[in-house]
């Protein structure tokens, strides 16, 4: 029998049982070329390289001895892999090791690497963090220059391209952020809290228009692997950038942030930094 890969029966909002044993079988994918194919991206030629960067904050297991271990895992899903991960059935399963012993975080990064890369359809690389390595996690903002201060009235948030403007005569380079970025969860409609940073090469964006679009987001409802690639399409197509990177952070839930990062340009994959919102 196929697996069902659609929102409306993934676990998100329903009651679970959950389970403190290992068991895989948790991890619910969902298909990523439906999402795709509504803003027009042709998954045999990916128009963008990246990974979805998760950070888990309630990793814990049983050692050989039965002693429970803490730690922070951080997985790279690549942009590639067919299907993303529903997070409510990313804690559940992280959850159901809790009671499970494991000889080694050797084998425990073994474990989340395997289930992790055959619920995707891709290699997923998972890196686990222990106690007396917490003291060097670092806090900082995103990178950029913020345009959030700009004095704007908005009277619609829906995303719409259409309200993004660039100047073909004016070339730059430049990289602008705004912590302003809200969307909410494609199945429950419960708020998403982020911040997004959009390097570019090419026609000057007008940063209003760029502020009011990203605001747009603030009643859209999609996942954030979704909403950080329509930004990239809206902003690659609509202002013309010939090299750009989109990167966004979004505040954890149930132990677990996502932060998607989509370029066209090489740009390599930037530290798992957690911003202070996070």
């Amino acid at each position: 029998m196929t697996r069902p890969t659609t929102p409306d029966l993934s676990p998100l909002g329903k009651t679970v049982t959950y389970r403190d044993r290992y068991a895989p079988e948790l991890l619910f994918p969902i298909a990523r070329h439906g999402k795709r194919a509504e803003i027009g991206v042709d998954e045999a030629a990916l128009p963008f390289s990246g990974v979805d960067v998760w950070t888990g904050y309630e990793l814990s297991w049983l050692n050989a001895k039965g002693k429970p271990q803490v730690a922070i895992v951080t997985f790279h899903i690549p942009a590639t892999s067919a299907n993303l991960v529903e997070s409510k059935s990313f804690k559940l399963y992280l959850n159901s090791f809790n009671q499970t012993r494991v000889e080694s975080v050797a084998a425990l990064t073994a474990m989340l690497e395997k289930d992790l890369s055959a619920a995707t359809g891709a290699p997923v690389s998972a890196r686990v963090v222990l106690p007396d390595a917490f003291g060097a996690e670092r806090i900082a903002a995103l990178p950029g220059e913020s345009i959030d201060e700009l004095d704007i009235e908005v009277n619609d948030y829906t995303p719409d391209p259409a309200r993004l403007k660039a100047d073909p005569a004016h070339i730059v380079t430049e990289t602008l952020r705004s912590e302003l970025l809200k969307s909410n969860c494609l199945v429950t409609g419960q708020p998403d809290w982020g911040g997004v940073t959009i390097a570019y090469t090419g026609p000057k964006i007008d940063r209003e228009s760029l502020l009011r679009y990203l605001i747009g987001f603030r009643q859209h409802n999609e996942f954030h692997e979704q909403c950080v690639e329509r930004i990239f399409m809206d902003v690659a197509r609509q202002c013309g950038a010939t090299e750009l990177t989109v990167y966004a952070r979004y505040t954890r839930r149930g132990g677990l942030d996502i932060n998607p990062f989509r370029t066209n340009c090489g740009a390599a994959v930037p530290d798992n930094v957690r911003t202070a919102r996070q």
